[in-house]
């Protein structure tokens, strides 16, 4: 009995592990075909050009955190700004949110790129705070001040909360926060490295 259930193992171990390599390069030709999606759909624009690619590592409460900052210009090679790669603690785990930046700081965009928020309740970020809805963002300049939930704090930045999700509002939102901050350069403490060019038609 125990050989049969070792040989079983290695046998589902040897099938797994050809699966992963046989779908390991679609996978990440599917990543990179949405998140090229994401940034155009951010950034308000199909015609752009990625021109450069910055990860930034900052420390936050003792936690080294991630950021990748896609530069973009326009068809005419004109800097317009950038989409953020950023990802915050929402109610359910990690919120990891593709933000567009104008040359000026107002948000153009977002996206959420992956969540474990409840359904129908913290999974409403996605659609809660786009153009028009009740927790709009769009437009809102950060160069003014931070983002807040508008029960935390009024001001010209306040934004209403998701109904019954104010941790995971707060988390987007400090997390769209952050990923200005990264964006402007205002992290003092980051490190940064520049990858690669690529381009997105």
């Amino acid at each position: 009995m125990v050989c049969v259930l070792v040989g079983v193992a290695l046998v589902t171990g040897g099938l797994l592990a050809v699966v992963n390599n046989v779908t390991k390069d679609p996978k990440a030709a599917k990543a990179e075909q949405t998140l090229a999606e994401g940034i155009k759909s951010v950034m308000g624009t199909d015609k752009i050009t990625v021109s450069s690619t910055d990860s930034v590592n900052n420390n936050e409460n003792g936690k080294d955190r991630l950021y990748i900052i896609h530069n973009v210009s326009d068809a005419d090679s004109k800097p317009i700004g950038a989409a953020v790669e950023t990802i915050g603690q929402g109610f359910g785990g990690d919120l990891k949110v593709l933000v567009g930046f104008s040359m000026d700081g107002k948000i153009l965009g977002y996206t959420i790129l992956q969540h474990a928020e409840t359904p129908g309740l913290g999974a409403k970020a996605g659609e809660w705070f786009q153009k028009g809805q009740k927790g709009d963002i769009i437009g809102k300049e950060l160069k003014s001040g931070d983002l807040k939930v508008t029960k935390d704090e009024k001001g010209v930045n306040s934004v209403d909360a998701i109904t019954a999700s104010t941790i995971t509002s707060r988390a987007f939102l400090n997390a769209v926060n952050d990923a200005y901050k990264t964006y402007a350069g205002k992290w003092k403490d980051g490190e940064s490295g520049a990858t690669k060019q690529c381009k997105h038609n």
